[in-house]
């Protein structure tokens, strides 16, 4: 049997009810319910201390005797000193509401066995889990006092109630998130139904228009093809006429001319019908003729790929005879999109994508000049535009807007973390990551943007894990560092959290690595210091080619053509070259260009160039 109160499951024994185990906390809740149905009771009641009930009729009821008291007995309480702290309550019907609550258990209890009935449960059996008196103690049982195991069990029910108290808060919180995600998956069912609702109803506007469209094509072309099947046909029947007169006429002169009149009409007859031989008849309409009248709305415009580029619309001639010229002058370099629309649909193969080259040629001053002190040496470019610029004097990380003014400064000298000694290359990965070549410290640093110190990994050597004054570090795609470590004469690739991959190293194909790039094929381009030309391999270290005949490059970047910007420390120049290694141009006159770097901003592209000598950092409009 269960109990429908606690729960608790117990076996019937067998014999009468008064083997089944006393619950206290329910005999305790009968009891006030007893009490409460003898005070609520109508006419006098009688007192529970008196003998004979002749002191009077009961007024009060005491909450922790469960007796109703008279006047005297009531008195009585008050003057005795162990019975004077007992809380009583009046018998009208408001008493009643607080009898429960104030109402507490007899402190005492007593073995409802036969012949026991007087003595005091003072005793707890741990083998049977009951309460017992001492004339029912079993000797092989294990028993304790009350007192003694009511605290236990109280101490016990303590950490329990607590840690139902944490569950129930962690109830209340999973309640409250299941509410939210119901909230939120009714809200995402009704707006993916609106969504595919409009687009549905999208989908069949445009279905409509197109329709109509290729119905009012259709009608376009059928006028054209009418009238002209129209003016053909009038030929033809003219045509018919001649060869039925003809027909007529030499059937007549066949029968009734003379032989000298025959020789007269024979060659006008022969003349008469080349001619009509000779007209073409067109009866086969080619499926690629076009309409021939012009008159059309035909609509042109150029999209660049990126989505803040501004769209170039079209100039269109129309030549009247079907024949259309379309004239656009691209305002940025990159990849673009062209559309061409004939009466509001695409033309075949539109829109088509193509390619519009940027013309290097034109690059000579620059637009903007950033004063910078301490020495820039490596610059990054984060999505906002800020210029993140590396200072080997000053050992730390400048920060400049857009506009040149600067915002903030990053770390300072020293080789504790977040500390650097003579900073040179800097690479911005996902607007979060800032990678720091701390050359000086030989190691490679990895903060926030903002600042944080997060990692590092590197110390002095030549060895796997090591570095001898490391230049320059660069991201690829797949999250490998690529590190140009100077003055071992090699290039190390590893992992994100800075695990030796891989070495490419080999003193006949470079020296002195001073700044990396990845071309659009993911080949690793080497300015190769002490080489005085840019070295190409493969991220598995093959050797591809080399190309630039060039000064001490120390910074190099290269754009989405594969065009390379490399700096020539010792040429004060910066030379281009073509995606094969051809040099286009060369911009001349800078002191001592180091760092490079490609910006894209509104579909223009920037470089920024740090002029280590000339404390400056300089950006050119491409």
């Amino acid at each position: 049997m269960e109990c429908p109160t606690c729960q608790r499951s117990i076996t019937i024994p067998e014999g009468e009810v008064n083997a089944i185990p006393q619950n206290l906390y329910l005999g305790f809740e009968v009891e006030v319910a007893g009490c409460i149905s003898k005070i609520g009771s109508d006419g006098e009641k009688s007192c529970d201390a008196c003998i004979d009930g002749s002191m009077g009729p009961a007024v009060v009821f005491c909450c922790t005797c469960h007796h109703l008291l008279c006047k005297p007995c009531h008195d009585h309480h008050k003057r005795n000193k162990i019975l004077q702290h007992h809380q009583m309550v009046g018998l009208d019907k408001e008493s009643l509401k607080v009898l429960p609550s104030i109402m507490k258990p007899i402190t005492k209890r007593f073995c409802s066995q036969p012949d026991h009935e007087k003595e005091e449960l003072e005793y707890y059996c741990e083998t049977c889990q009951l309460l017992t008196c001492r004339d029912c103690l079993h000797k092989d049982h294990r028993t304790n006092e009350v007192c003694n195991i009511a605290k236990v069990h109280r101490d016990a029910m303590k950490e329990a109630l607590v840690c139902a108290q944490e569950v129930t808060s962690k109830l209340t919180e999973a309640f409250d998130a299941n509410d939210k995600m119901a909230e939120h998956v009714g809200t995402s069912r009704e707006n993916a139904t609106l969504i595919i609702t409009q687009a549905f109803e999208q989908l069949h506007q445009t279905i409509v228009e197109r329709k109509k469209a290729l119905f009012s094509h259709v009608e376009a072309i059928s006028l054209s093809k009418t009238t002209a099947l129209a003016l053909q046909k009038e030929q033809l029947m003219k045509m018919q006429d001649e060869i039925d007169r003809y027909t007529e006429m030499t059937s007549l002169i066949l029968q009734t001319h003379t032989d000298h009149e025959m020789s007269t009409w024979s060659s006008e007859s022969v003349a008469k019908v080349n001619e009509v031989y000779g007209v073409k008849v067109e009866t086969m309409i080619s499926k690629e003729e076009r309409y021939p009248y012009g008159g059309l709305q035909v609509k042109a415009e150029l999209r660049p790929k990126s989505h803040d580029g501004a769209v170039v619309p079209g100039e269109v001639e129309d030549h009247g005879d079907g024949i259309y010229t379309i004239t656009l002058t691209p305002q940025t370099a990159g990849p673009h999109q062209l559309l061409i629309t004939m009466d509001g649909q695409h033309v075949q193969k539109s829109p088509c994508d193509l390619y519009v080259r940027r013309k290097y040629s034109t690059l000579c001053n620059p637009d903007q000049l950033i004063n910078c002190s301490g020495g820039p040496t490596g610059i990054a470019i984060h999505d906002s535009g800020d210029i993140y610029v590396s200072c080997v004097s000053d050992n730390c990380i400048h920060v400049f807007d857009q506009a040149g003014q600067q915002k903030r400064t990053i770390g300072s000298g020293g080789s504790g973390d977040g500390q650097f000694r003579g900073p040179r290359g800097l690479f911005i990965k996902g607007d979060v990551i800032l990678y720091v070549a701390d050359c000086g410290n030989n190691r490679i640093q990895k903060l926030t943007t903002g600042g944080q110190f997060l990692q590092k990994f590197g110390q002095f050597g030549s060895g796997q894990g090591q570095f001898n004054k490391p230049f320059s570090v660069i991201v690829d795609q797949r999250d490998k560092l690529i590190v140009a470590d100077h003055w071992n004469h090699r290039v190390v690739l590893l992992d994100e959290a800075g695990t030796w991959l891989r070495t490419i190293e080999d003193n006949d194909h470079f020296k002195n690595p001073y700044d990396l790039a990845l071309d659009p094929l993911g080949n690793i381009h080497v300015a190769a210091y002490g080489s005085n030309c840019i070295k190409v391999f493969t991220l598995e270290g093959n050797y591809v080619r080399s190309y630039g005949n060039v000064k001490c490059p120390a910074g190099i970047v290269i754009d989405e053509e594969g065009y390379s910007l490399v700096n020539e420390l010792c040429g004060n120049c910066i030379s281009i070259f073509d995606s094969q290694g051809n040099k286009v141009h060369t911009v001349g006159n800078l002191n001592a260009p180091r760092g490079v770097i490609l910006y894209s901003k509104t579909c223009s592209l920037y470089t920024y160039v740090a002029i280590s000598d000339g404390n400056t950092v300089l950006k050119f409009n491409l």
